[in-house]
């Protein structure tokens, strides 16, 4: 069997993409062509056309996947994970596990961040294009709702400040971000980057809590 035959049902697709992110984290964006690809993965020139019409196809591709992932660890993380962290303290009420929350949060996101900078930084490029798909658009802004609504049930149990959850999401993201971006362009110095992720955290939260 050849190599272009080895893959059906869909498979060169999930494999154009995964050695695409591979060649994204070693190489960036311009290392990026269909052709490079189909030679990696050993099937023909002509192969990556069944599934992306050319490179900025593959691109559109990887910010969807790439978004799709990121709000899927956020959601877990807004729903507490799979610790159960997620469920209301039969002593302080729903307002420690929305804080508990909105921490993981923000270290699901820096995880992400770190962890896949290069396909992260291609994600809000290609978003921001002119050219980018409502599909595209609409994903990278569930990203800011998914921290929004939990802003909101926050704001419901006394947990968060009144104001504009959007707004209060927007400056949480930018805590993170920063935070991320200051870790990958290896500016923290000395600091771990789980000492500045927590100290980050803990002051965002003091922040977003009602002043008394």
């Amino acid at each position: 069997m050849t190599a272009e035959g080895s893959y059906h049902h869909g498979n060169l697709r999930a494999a154009l993409l995964e050695r695409a992110v591979a060649v994204l984290t070693a190489s960036g964006a311009e290392g990026l062509s269909l052709r490079g690809l189909a030679r990696d993965l050993g099937v023909s020139h002509a192969a990556p056309s069944r599934h992306f019409r050319d490179r900025q196809a593959l691109l559109d591709a990887l910010a969807v996947s790439g978004f799709t992932t990121l709000n899927a660890r956020l959601r877990s993380a807004a729903a507490g994970g799979t610790d159960g962290a997620g469920e209301a303290d039969e002593v302080t009420g729903a307002a420690g596990p929305v804080g508990a929350r909105l921490a993981g949060l923000g270290r699901a996101y820096v995880d992400f961040a770190v962890g896949h900078t290069a396909l992260l930084d291609l994600m809000f490029t290609v978003k921001h294009a002119d050219d980018s798909s409502a599909e595209l658009r609409e994903l990278g802004h569930e990203s800011l709702l998914i921290v929004a609504r939990l802003m909101e049930e926050g704001q419901r149990t006394g947990a968060v400040r009144p104001g504009d959850p959007v707004q209060l999401a927007q400056v949480a993201f930018s805590t993170v971000h920063g935070l991320a971006t200051l870790a990958v362009a290896a500016l923290l110095d000395d600091t771990p980057l789980s000492e500045a992720m927590e100290l980050a955290l803990e002051v965002l939260l003091a922040g977003l809590r009602p002043g008394r």
